[in-house]
């Protein structure tokens, strides 16, 4: 999974990241894994409600059609419904644009014990607002910094931070844009905006490559997910976060009362 992780100060291109790897592996291949791994996202999820010593906030970017929506859905089935959420954000509202850019994104960031999925999130805010040339380079690169200082406060504050960027290809993207318009379930997926950003994909690409450039930190790096075939990406994902999970080390809360004792009195009020 090394393969996946970009560290800071990684000068890297995203066309040398192809978004049809698998690991020579196949779905068959790992299906009994990927199954051991929700059990243990599952049992991790419950230590993690209950001792509610952490929360965890997994971030998804990407293009549009690269799966956020079912990455979302896939990752997070099986689990208790009671301790996680996904916030979506859209186009900011006149009461978010009249605060500073991080306002609109706190607020929504997990409690203890809790999970959140930002679908999207204030990478926006270094991202389309540079495409769109609503903001420069330079207010670009000083946001980085101050991304990566707010990502540093959060994970001081016991709140692990997980980013994935699912990496598709320009032409899985026409595919997928062209299948929500043949099929008329899939209508209400299309939006004539995601003809109008196709045509600054290589402005995207560079400037997610300035984001995994600038905003990677050893305790925040981000991921690169080939994510053209959905499965590896659910896979890689499920597997990333298991084990940063795992590596937190959770246990169920301990109790200082005298077990016997209480027992004792169950029984006796019988």
């Amino acid at each position: 999974m090394e393969n996946f992780t970009i560290v800071k100060n990684n000068k890297i291109s995203l066309k040398d990241f192809s978004p049809e790897d698998t690991e020579n592996l196949s779905k068959d291949n790992i299906n009994d894994e990927y199954l051991c791994l929700q059990e243990k996202f599952s049992e991790f999820q419950n230590i993690l409600y209950a001792s509610k010593k952490f929360s965890l906030l997994i971030i998804l970017q990407g293009m549009d059609c690269s799966g956020k929506d079912g990455t979302a859905k896939k990752i997070l089935s099986g689990i208790n419904p009671n301790g996680f959420n996904v916030k979506s954000f859209k186009e900011p509202t006149q009461e978010e644009l009249s605060h500073d850019y991080l306002w609109r994104v706190h607020k929504y960031c997990p409690s203890m014990g809790n999970i959140t999925i930002f679908n999207r999130s204030y990478y926006e805010d270094v991202l389309i607002t540079r495409v769109h040339r609503q903001i420069n380079d330079t207010i670009a690169f000083k946001r980085f910094k101050e991304i990566n200082k707010f990502e540093k406060y959060l994970i001081n504050n016991n709140i692990l931070v997980l980013k994935f960027f699912l990496h598709i290809s320009k032409d899985f993207q026409r595919e997928k844009i062209e299948e929500r318009l043949k099929n008329p379930k899939k209508h209400w997926k299309f939006s004539l905006s995601d003809l109008k950003e196709r045509n600054f994909w290589d402005k995207y690409q560079q400037c997610y490559e300035d984001i995994i450039c600038n905003c990677s930190t050893k305790k925040a790096p981000w991921h690169i997910i080939p994510s053209n075939n959905r499965w590896f990406r659910d896979y890689i994902i499920l597997k990333i976060i298991v084990n940063n999970l795992q590596s937190l080390k959770l246990e169920y809360p301990k109790t200082n009362d005298n077990i016997q004792a209480l027992i004792n009195e169950l029984n006796n009020s019988r």
